[in-house]
């Protein structure tokens, strides 16, 4: 009886810790690019501006603006990107489909050949997709990941998308346009601000990642801080140039 349990333990422990993340939703990629992109554009924009030594008026009036184009752009550059991606897909589980319907046998023998290939015993991959074959949807969703590496069944939305990247550029970009917006007259405190929002995305991706907090909110750091530094100096250069 003891045995028993101890089995019975290890099978739900193993049951509770062997999940993984979602890799296939549509909403992860999106959302963390449009957070990043939006921080790290927008204030790169503003530093430039800032740089061209403006008014403070300009400033918000730029960033507010960059917000707006940014999340627009990237919610319809994602929406296209995932809807031509899905309607390729399902092409191609169309074409799969009507090669189920006209040769059944083929495809069969198709399937047979593919478990045979990965180490089953050539009587039992037969058997394997005869019996698989019966159901023509299970048929096409077993074809569609042996053969297509997708699964029918969890393909990406592109309105989830591209609500996702809307919704994370404007935050991301509103970062370093609110100190501004509450009065602000200097960079340092939208810098600032901006900065601590980058490591906090990098850090939040890593818990979805598993990689290391420190490094990806360091290597995210460092990449919106060099952009910000790169676009303050140009926008100093375009300012003494033009005044």
């Amino acid at each position: 009886m003891a045995i028993i349990e101890t089995e019975a333990t290890l099978h739900e422990a193993h049951r509770d810790n062997h999940t993984h993340r979602d890799v296939n939703g549509g909403w992860l990629r999106p959302a963390v690019f449009g957070a990043m992109d939006g921080l790290v554009s927008n204030l790169a924009l503003m530093t430039g501006v800032v740089g061209g030594a403006v008014s403070h008026q300009t400033v918000v009036i730029t960033g507010l603006a960059g917000l707006a184009a940014g999340a627009f752009s990237m919610a319809a550059g994602e929406y296209t990107s995932v809807a031509s991606q899905r309607e390729l897909v399902e092409a191609e589980l169309d074409v799969e489909r009507r090669e189920l319907r006209k040769h059944p046998e083929d495809e069969e023998e198709e399937l047979a050949s593919l478990y045979a290939a990965r180490g089953v015993d050539a009587e039992l991959a037969r058997e394997v997709a005869r019996q698989l074959s019966r159901d023509p949807e299970q048929a096409l969703e077993i074809h569609a990941r042996e053969e297509l590496g997708i699964d029918p069944g969890d393909l990406p939305s592109p309105l989830v998308a591209a609500v996702s990247s809307f919704g994370a550029f404007a935050l991301g970009a509103l970062l370093p346009v609110l100190p501004f917006l509450l009065g602000a007259t200097a960079l340092w405190p939208a810098l600032l601000l901006a900065l601590v929002g980058l490591f906090g995305c990098g850090a939040v991706v890593a818990r979805v990642t598993a990689r290391t907090w420190w490094f990806s909110g360091l290597r995210q750091l460092a990449l919106g801080g060099a952009a910000a530094g790169v676009t303050y100096a140009l926008g100093t250069l375009f300012g003494t140039v033009v005044g």
